[in-house]
């Protein structure tokens, strides 16, 4: 499996393992446990990139929803649709978690995720946020 095939399927699986905290209303913990449960026939560098993924986005949630908020116009994170909002906590995650990867990597990875479990309309949503918080994120590291 190719390292751009790997980091797809990790950053898929965090997805969701965020959509099932989310919808669940499990404890992190429950969530991982009942996730990895079904799924171990995977590749140790899958699991451990998506785990550092689902990992950061609990950890630094109020942040991250905050984030998402402040760059998502007019839109509160609840009327988000489920799938789109986990897929927006992913990827400021991994911004802020993995900050040597392009940002532009992050979100084309994001847009394919997007087009695989969402709407046409999600793509274009997903992609308008997730540039601005991209030039958020870079005005802050200038200062």
């Amino acid at each position: 499996m190719s390292k751009v095939t790997t980091r797809r399927k990790s950053r898929e699986l965090a997805l969701q393992m965020l959509f099932q905290l989310d919808m669940g209303r499990q404890e992190p913990d429950q969530v991982r446990k009942s996730f990895w449960s079904e799924r171990k026939d995977l590749d140790e560098t899958v699991r451990e990139f998506a785990d550092r993924l689902f990992d950061i986005a609990v950890e630094r949630s109020e942040e991250i929803n905050q984030i998402i908020e402040r760059n998502a116009e007019h839109w509160k994170l609840d009327r988000m649709a489920a799938v789109d909002r986990n897929l927006l906590r992913a990827s400021v995650a991994e911004f802020l978690g993995f900050p040597k990867t392009p940002r532009p990597v992050v979100i084309n990875e994001a847009l394919e995720i997007a087009r695989r479990f969402s709407t046409p309309e999600s793509v274009q949503f997903i992609n308008g946020v997730l540039d601005s918080v991209a030039k958020e994120l870079g005005k802050a590291e200038k200062l």
